[in-house]
């Protein structure tokens, strides 16, 4: 055990644990944009879909607990090599050349990240806490989850807020999914430059796919 604490501890055991959570991250978007896009098929659909989640609850709440795990040791880890490859950069310019050798997506993730961070813990105190614990507006009660979501998501602040967090969610992704290849040594001239578009394309298709509901409920919805 003390060799594995030793290796997460290394600057590659840091990119390995950033490569596994990232990995686990990347697909969790997958299933829950799918699930969120159900929000497009109207109140009973949605309602339905949230319900039968209720139905293996206790498989859903293992996942989470792995998925929050998984995002703590992502957001850990990404802060501590941020700040180490930060300490570690040359003072002078002329020696370093990072931002020639770098692109925009990989210079800015700890930015990315931070405000996407934010975004969350604000998405969890409006949604998860309202389906799981307490709702005031008693909808939950009345298993009207379509209801509380559109409420939110017809507010503009939330709204426009939702939309710059996904785009900036894009941004972090578009590396993120990269540098999940490269940290396993799955590098080849051949198959990189279809890695990168891969993950420019899981990128784009996660940031417009989430981008799209509160955009839809905020300008187009008219009801149910």
């Amino acid at each position: 055990m003390g060799w594995f604490l030793k290796f997460t501890k290394s600057s590659i055991g840091k990119k390995f644990v950033m490569a596994i959570t990232g990995t686990f991250l990347i697909i969790f978007l997958i299933v829950h944009l799918i699930g969120n896009l159900t929000l497009f098929f109207g109140a009973e659909t949605f309602n339905t879909y949230v319900l039968a989640l209720d139905v293996v609850k206790p498989l859903i709440r293992v996942i989470e607990i792995v998925l929050l795990l998984a995002f703590l040791f992502h957001i850990y880890n990404g802060i501590k090599l941020w700040y180490e490859n930060k300490k570690a950069k040359p003072i002078n310019n002329k020696v370093s050349a990072g931002s020639e050798n770098s692109s925009i997506f990989s210079r800015t993730m700890v930015h990315t990240g931070s405000i996407v961070f934010i975004f969350i813990v604000i998405h969890l105190a409006t949604f998860f806490y309202r389906f799981n614990f307490f709702d005031p507006e008693g909808l939950a009660d009345e298993h009207k989850y379509f209801d509380i979501v559109v409420n939110f998501l017809q507010m503009p602040v939330y709204s426009l807020f939702y939309v710059l967090a996904v785009i900036l969610l894009g941004f972090h992704l578009n590396h993120g999914f990269q540098s999940v290849f490269q940290t396993f040594g799955w590098t080849h001239k051949r198959y990189t430059p279809i890695v990168k578009s891969l993950g420019t394309l899981y990128a784009v298709v996660m940031a417009v796919g989430f981008a799209s509901i509160p955009i839809y409920f905020l300008f187009f919805f008219g009801g149910n």
